[in-house]
């Protein structure tokens, strides 16, 4: 059983250990919406590049479709005790046209790389504008943790 104890943590300690999560997770729910059908959620793979998330999915996804109507996107780790969510406006990269470095990333990361198929994918670069970090209700007050794009100290 895992302690429930929940220690209050500082703006500076939940970045930190936001930041480690970002950079050692592998799987990320990524919710988007379309105008017309609504909500739409699926895990992806991701890399964190320091300071964007990238997750890679096929060309005709729902996930790209929606994105390419309204690019605002939410993205959370998938631990419901320590919750991270971020928010933010994803930009799509053909497999043939995303930078080097990020593809070279996912393809380190996950011994997959999608530049290799034959369907086309696309790579959604998501730079979060909002991110909220909590452990239990003791810990609402203060979640934001990042808002417009900075960190909150």
């Amino acid at each position: 059983m895992q302690n429930s104890k929940i220690v209050h943590r500082t703006a500076a300690d939940r970045r930190r250990e936001t930041l480690d999560r970002l950079a050692a997770e592998r799987d990320v729910w990524v919710a988007t919406a379309h105008p017309d059908h609504g909500p739409h959620q699926v895990p992806l793979w991701f890399v964190w590049d320091g300071q964007a998330v990238w997750v890679c999915t096929g060309a005709g996804s729902a996930t790209v479709r929606n994105v390419r109507k309204d690019p605002r996107v939410r993205l959370s780790l998938p631990h419901t005790f320590d919750v991270v969510m971020l928010q933010g406006t994803a930009q799509c990269f053909a497999d043939q046209g995303v930078p080097t470095e990020a593809a070279d990333a996912f393809a380190g990361k996950f011994g997959w790389d999608p530049r290799t198929e034959d369907a086309p994918f696309v790579y959604l670069r998501i730079a979060p504008k909002v991110v909220r970090a909590w452990r239990g209700e003791p810990e609402l007050s203060g979640r934001v943790i990042m808002r417009d794009g900075a960190w909150l100290e």
